[in-house]
């Protein structure tokens, strides 16, 4: 499972570089102000659309009931399934974005209240949101053939077309000129790259003799299952975006900037989570979806064990980073151009409060695989709707004191909400196992990171000396360099002393 989880995450990681080198674009030249924020709206609202239909609901109810068909039936009646299926999402989706843009200035309207206060500002976004919806089938039909793609262990493909988003988006940067404006420009590049990513996926599973042909759509016994798994996993993923859609209109209320500030912060705060939870949520919901159908429950729960261990190994230095130094980061990636130290300081703020909520956020895809792998979408439904009201409650608390670092703050809350109630439920039906070696590690782990979060305050306060004599411009680079070695070697250190100390070899 460790190779897997690290071939996903490196190609992941890439996918993520390659993702700031086109933020970075971004930030010069669209800054934070009215024009990036009409864009992060126009950007957003088919995104979460599509983490609605595609990656959250789709794939934790499709994937079990694919792997169990083909266990159980066959591949062709998994075939059958998978045109079915691939019909229901085409129809869907082209149908929501005809909607969407023939509705567009009533669904900005709701979407950003607050972009009426700026000149122009509410009818560029119209505009850019009607060029980015048609990502929406285009990126979701791709997440269809991703999840057959895993399902059968192929994970490369899906886990590489990501790239192809930045690459297209900074290819349209570089060709800005040619539109009526940057937003234009990158608004059509984010369409394109979903036709490209889309082509990919298709590719590789048609070589892979895993792509089916369109079927009729008839609700036959396995669809109708499928409906019933999906149904509350769908909720459940509604309630995950609703809460980013509460983030865009309250931003949208504040001053100018807030939204691209909280869009930056997101960014960087999405690093560890798509390169590690991701990659190993992708990874262990086959894998336990497995062993569960082959009536091996203790396979399972290792699996799970090793999975979470994993993720908090490599996603504890982002938390120790994000809580330590978060204004450098966001100064060292994109202050430069339209992005001014302004900038950095609110955008760094929002990674604070972000970096809060690191821990949840990382772990809560295991946690949910223990009800996922079970055809279970019920629980993690009513879990994510509570932690979602809490946290749209507390965007409202905080929102005026705090501004957009308020509305992160609240996003971690509602995240520890989260996870907190489906570890609870996890182990109390005996869905999750946790031995106490894991127990004891966690515990190491996190005095390991204690000990890297005092070492990043100590270097940043003494590393200017040190980068004196660097340009202006390589100067921040420079020293979160610096200050990330000395915090990485105090975690390596640790984290060695640690696993010798328990009799522990990673690998195993």
């Amino acid at each position: 499972m460790l190779k897997k989880i690290l071939s996903v995450g490196a190609w992941t990681l890439v996918s993520r570089v390659t993702g700031f080198a086109r933020d970075v674009f971004t930030a010069a030249i669209l800054g934070t102000g009215p024009m990036a924020d009409a864009f992060v709206v126009a950007f957003r609202l088919p995104n979460n659309f599509r983490a609605i239909f595609g990656e959250g609901a789709f794939s934790n109810s499709f994937v079990p009931a694919y792997t169990r068909i083909e266990e159980q039936a066959g591949r062709s009646a998994a075939a059958e399934f998978q045109g079915r299926i691939a019909s229901l999402l085409l129809v869907s989706t082209l149908a929501v974005t005809l909607a969407a843009i023939l509705f567009m200035p009533q669904v900005v309207s709701v979407l950003a209240p607050g972009f009426g206060n700026e000149a122009g500002q509410f009818d560029l976004a119209v505009t850019l949101t009607r060029i980015t919806f048609p990502y929406l089938p285009l990126i979701t039909l791709a997440t269809l053939y991703g999840a057959v793609l895993n399902a059968a262990g192929r994970f490369t493909a899906f886990a590489a077309a990501p790239i192809l988003l930045n690459l297209v988006w900074i290819a349209a940067l570089l060709a800005a000129p040619l539109f009526p404006s940057p937003a234009h420009a990158v608004a059509w590049g984010v369409t394109i790259s979903g036709a490209a990513q889309l082509g990919v996926v298709w590719w590789a599973a048609r070589r892979a003799r895993l792509l089916a042909r369109l079927r009729a759509i008839r609700l036959d016994p396995e669809l109708r299952r499928f409906f019933r798994s999906l149904g509350p996993a769908l909720i459940g993923s509604m309630g995950v975006q609703i809460a980013m859609f509460a983030d865009t209109i309250i931003a949208s209320t504040l001053p100018s900037g807030a939204v691209s500030s909280l869009f930056y912060a997101d960014r960087i705060y999405q690093l560890p989570y798509g390169v590690i939870a991701i990659a190993a949520g992708t990874v262990l919901l086959p894998e336990m979806s497995r062993f569960i159908a082959a009536g091996e429950p203790d396979k399972a729960h290792a699996a799970q064990n090793r999975a979470m261990l994993l993720i908090w190994f490599m996603a504890a230095p982002f938390f120790a980073a994000f809580l330590t130094v978060p204004e450098l980061i966001m100064q060292a990636f994109f202050a430069r151009g339209a992005f001014t130290s302004a900038s950095a300081e609110a955008a760094g703020a929002a990674l604070l409060a972000y970096g809060v909520g690191l821990p949840a956020i990382v772990l809560i895809r295991s946690a949910v695989a223990s009800f996922y792998a079970r055809g279970d979408t019920a629980t993690p439904l009513w879990a994510s709707l509570t932690a979602i009201a809490v946290n749209v409650g507390f965007k409202i608390v905080l929102m005026g004191p705090l501004q957009q670092a308020g509305l992160a703050l609240a996003t971690s809350i509602g995240a520890w909400v989260n996870l907190g109630i489906l570890m609870v439920l996890a182990v109390r039906s005996g869905r999750m196992v946790p031995d106490r070696r894991l127990l004891n590690a966690l515990g190491g782990l996190t005095v390991a990171t204690a000990l890297m979060g005092a070492a990043m305050v100590l270097a940043e306060a003494l590393a200017d000396p040190y980068v004196a004599g660097v340009s202006r411009q390589l100067r921040e680079p420079a020293k979160l360099v610096l200050v990330g070695l000395a915090g990485g070697a105090v975690y390596g250190l640790a984290a060695l002393v640690l696993f010798k100390a328990l009799g522990m070899r990673l690998r195993r």
